[in-house]
């Protein structure tokens, strides 16, 4: 460990995690390769370094339970989209997965099927309707639905502090016939937050901070695979542009608009609303994966 330099020192990082688990030791050693084969490939100075290294302490000092800065940072590089993709091959058929988000709440209220999920969120009515099934056409009975969206003014419930009631967020449960229902409001595009070191980013980067239209679904059933998703709303102007990657052409449906009237439900809606209807097929639950074991070694954050 002496006379290091920099054609040696990858070699002796390495070295030093010989007794490491294997998975563990895998990483690490990537890792590691991959970090000091970018400072030598973009010779980086001693100020950019100690500038990156400003920037991970910026994020982490914004980051707090309701606000995960270095998920925004690692969705607006990609990486949550390509992990997300890594682990979530499918067959075909079955409903493609996107990248989880950081606003998901464990726990969030339940909600009847057909009840009302915005639960005061301002927006323009909508209601929601679809089935869960199978890979094999079969509906999965008794499907838990967790949903959750941003209002009309582009935030997330958790976004107004903490003692915010719990809005357009709910969990529900599909009936037999994996049908379920609900009432919410219209999906609206969004930015980002970008007040904080990953929006100074992509300010600098000449991008921009917004998301289409959509809204979040985590489907889970006994035998399935769980299922965390997006529906993005046909038409945004962002669709294409996507700051965090995660749109599939699959996973785009059409909100559809009505005049004031009958709503599905049976209610009268003085005011115009939208109806969106989707299909969501799970595939079948497999062996656990290497990852899953990483995941109760604590190794990895589901």
């Amino acid at each position: 460990m002496i006379n290091l330099d920099e054609d040696n020192i990858t070699r002796a990082v390495i070295g030093m995690h010989a007794d490491a688990a294997p998975r563990l030791r895998e990483i690490m050693t990537s890792l590691v390769q991959h970090l000091h084969a970018f400072g030598r490939d973009v010779a980086l100075t001693e100020a950019e370094w100690f500038e990156g290294i400003r920037f991970l302490t910026e994020v982490g000092h914004i980051t707090t339970q309701t606000r995960q800065e270095f998920i925004l940072l690692s969705d607006t590089l990609g990486l949550s989209m390509l992990v997300t993709a890594l682990n979530n091959r499918k067959p075909k058929g079955c409903t493609e997965a996107t990248v989880f988000g950081p606003f998901h709440v464990e726990d969030s209220r339940r909600v009847d099927l057909g009840g009302d999920v915005a639960n005061g969120a301002p927006g323009e009515p909508c209601h929601v309707r679809g089935v869960v099934m199978g890979l094999d056409g079969r509906p999965v009975s008794n499907a838990k639905l967790q949903v959750w969206q941003a209002d009309e003014a582009g935030f997330y419930d958790v976004q107004y502090g903490e003692d915010a009631p719990q809005r357009a967020r709910a969990t529900l449960v599909a009936d037999e016939l994996g049908r379920f229902h609900f009432r919410t409001i219209r999906a609206e595009a969004y930015p980002i937050p970008h007040d904080g070191p990953v929006g100074k980013m992509l300010q600098a980067l000449g991008r921009h901070p917004w998301r289409p239209a959509h809204l979040h679904f985590m489907i889970t059933a006994p035998g399935y695979e769980r299922l965390i998703t997006h529906v993005f709303r046909n038409g945004d102007r962002y669709l294409d542009s996507d700051a965090v990657f995660g749109v599939r052409s699959s996973l785009i449906a059409d909100w559809v608009e009505h005049p004031p009237g009958l709503a599905p439900d049976g209610s009268h809606c003085d005011t115009p609303f939208y109806t969106l209807d989707f299909r969501f097929v799970l595939n079948p639950a497999s062996a656990p994966t290497a990852s899953d074991e990483l995941a109760r070694d604590g190794y990895v954050t589901p």
